[in-house]
């Protein structure tokens, strides 16, 4: 087995949206895409792709059924599956919803919730090591409380802070009972790595605003203090002192692997009315993960990106360039992935639209035949994977 995590992922999002009717619509990309029936010819692409890792996880919404009750057969099967064809899965627990009974995020009841499912899963599952509690808590945030687009659909800065401290503790809460069960588990975060560029003087004071407050998620769940002003746009939003302590007596980050997320769209403009919009990769991967290793100082992993054809190939090759420069330049990149690998539906309306619409991100179609850039990350992989056996840092891997 590879020292170096080459990786793609299932997409598996769930959140809620209302739709323009008023009612509540469950989003599932594991549906949509059909996965739910395909799953075994889906897991024997990960093999024909040469790859050995998996961003996978079982629609916690379907599996967390009340308090302490589990429905694993889903589950069962399919990592049972993995275990059989010698995929090692990055599991990822929560991404994007919760089951109908928690509600939303604004639920101060979800963290002890969600971290009983993270103990049960693992005390299920033993064996495996590699877990990612909670995908983009950020964008979770941000969509859900702070744009009003999914789930609770708030829009303010007491529901971001609000959903922010409940999905932080969270994810530590599911770090702890996981190790109680399996004290070898690494956590791989998948945090969508942000930047934002004043498109004029004017709004340079709310861009160096949004600079501090991309990194609140991460700040939170590693105990980095952060600065005065986040400190006090915590506390003015709902956040009590004693609930930012707790966060920094925690010690959960020397489990952690700092998986960041970069696409063409992480780099935002900032227009002096506060409104921003895409910049495209001004500065790119390289600099803006360096910013992140800076602050954090930590083993980074690139676990997320993708682009349409008919650039996702140049694209590949330009995430790549920046990784691998990384590396060269000391910094302990353990991994590389391309999300996801079938196809993805509605993303184009961040999943805020029911339209079925099929967005061109995959290295298979949803008829499951190789895109371009399959064959150019098959390519990647294999004439990679010896060099970067030979520059490993050693991550330990149980097998």
């Amino acid at each position: 087995m590879s020292p170096f995590l080459f990786a793609t992922g299932i997409e598996n999002s769930y959140p809620t949206i209302r739709l323009p009717d008023g009612t509540t619509h469950r989003v599932d990309e594991l549906e949509k895409t059909g996965h739910y029936a395909r799953w075994r010819e889906d897991f024997a692409l990960v093999k024909d792709m040469g790859l050995e890792f998996l961003r996978y996880g079982p629609p916690y919404y379907r599996v967390h059924q009340g308090p302490g009750q589990y429905d694993w057969a889903f589950t069962d099967e399919t990592f049972g599956a993995l275990r059989e064809l010698g995929i090692t899965p990055i599991v990822d627990l929560l991404h994007f919803g919760l089951p109908d009974w928690l509600g939303n995020f604004q639920n101060p009841a979800f963290p002890e919730h969600f971290a009983a499912y993270a103990g049960a899963f693992a005390a299920r599952f033993p064996e495996l090591q590699f877990y990612t509690p909670i995908n983009e808590i950020f964008v979770t945030t941000m969509f859900s409380a702070q744009y009003g687009w999914w789930n609770e659909c708030l829009a303010s800065d007491q529901a971001f802070v609000t959903a922010l401290k409940h999905l932080c503790r969270a994810g530590v809460l599911a770090m702890q009972a996981i190790l109680a069960v399996q004290p070898g588990a690494t956590f791989v975060q998948s945090e969508s790595a942000e930047y934002f560029h004043p498109e004029t003087p004017a709004a340079r004071p709310l861009t160096d605003f949004l600079n501090q407050k991309r990194f609140l998620s991460l700040d939170l769940t590693y105990g980095y203090p952060v600065s005065v002003a986040m400190y006090q746009y915590l506390l003015q939003n709902g956040m009590r002192p004693e609930e930012y302590q707790w966060f920094g007596a925690q010690n959960i980050k020397a489990k952690c692997i700092m998986g960041i997320d970069y696409y063409r769209t992480n780099e935002r403009l900032v227009r002096p009315d506060g409104s921003t919009y895409p910049a495209g990769d001004v500065f790119g991967f390289y600099v803006v993960a360096r910013q992140y290793f800076d602050r954090y100082r930590m083993p980074l992993m690139h676990t997320e990106t993708n682009l349409w054809e008919p650039d996702s190939v140049s694209w590949l090759w330009r995430q790549w360039a920046n990784a691998y420069r990384l590396k060269q330049d000391g910094i302990p990149l353990v991994g590389f992935t391309w999300y996801s690998l079938l196809d993805q539906v509605d993303w184009d309306t961040a999943l805020r639209e029911n339209n079925g619409r099929v967005n061109p991100l995959g290295l298979y179609d949803l008829d499951r035949k190789m895109r371009p850039v399959g064959r150019a990350y098959q390519r990647l992989i294999a004439q990679w994977k010896d060099v970067l056996r030979d520059e490993s840092y050693g991550v330990h891997i149980n097998y």
